[in-house]
């Protein structure tokens, strides 16, 4: 099984066909298997249990899940079965959405060094009261943050080049992948350009 297919996202939604998260594929096989969602065709809104997915065969040029046995099509879109929740209304603090949100760049000199020369740092040192927040985490390259240690902004002489604040999209989209063509049909065309422009 190739390890790129099965990170590939999947879209879920709820009981109502209303976006609530992404998953991975390997975690939307898994809970196919066990009755939790079912597969949705984006192009006719079929939907399918493990049985019925299982048996038809991927097209030609499509992602699929190889076994020894079968190859099993991947699936863009998932309905959970019992859930009616709605999604989530705020972006959850998190080091891959502080990523995200400062676009993988040094808050201090803009550069973009690869992701392991980065780290998130504290505006307001935690030695000086600060704390681990969206207003106060940031992304530095490690010269920044070394040059910078346990001062403020204004202590050390640099600048910010944007004020650090918590993130306006919604949370389904934090997302690391550009969602997949086949989601415009629940996203809506509008959010499908919004998001490639964004990325």
């Amino acid at each position: 099984m190739s390890q790129g297919v099965l990170q590939r996202p999947t879209l879920v939604l709820n009981r109502n066909w209303q976006p609530v998260h992404v998953a991975t594929v390997a975690r939307a096989v898994i809970m196919l298997y066990s009755g939790t969602v079912r597969v949705v065709d984006p192009q006719d809104y079929q939907t399918y249990n493990w049985d019925d997915w299982s048996r038809l065969r991927p097209h030609d040029q499509e992602h699929c899940v190889r076994s020894v046995s079968y190859r099993l099509r991947v699936p863009e879109v998932v309905v959970l079965a019992h859930y009616d929740g709605m999604p989530g209304t705020t972006v959850p603090f998190s080091r891959r959405n502080i990523y995200k949100r400062d676009r993988y760049a040094c808050q201090y000199c803009g550069r973009q060094p690869a992701i392991e020369d980065l780290t998130i740092d504290h505006v307001i040192p935690r030695a000086q009261g600060g704390v681990s927040s969206w207003e106060n985490c940031v992304l530095a390259c490690f010269d920044c943050n070394k040059q910078k240690a346990d001062r403020t902004p204004i202590q050390a002489r640099m600048r910010l080049r944007s004020v650090p604040q918590r993130p306006s999209w919604r949370p389904l989209y934090s997302w690391h992948a550009k969602p997949i063509k086949s989601w415009t049909r629940f996203l809506g065309e509008a959010y499908w350009n919004v998001t490639l422009q964004d990325e």
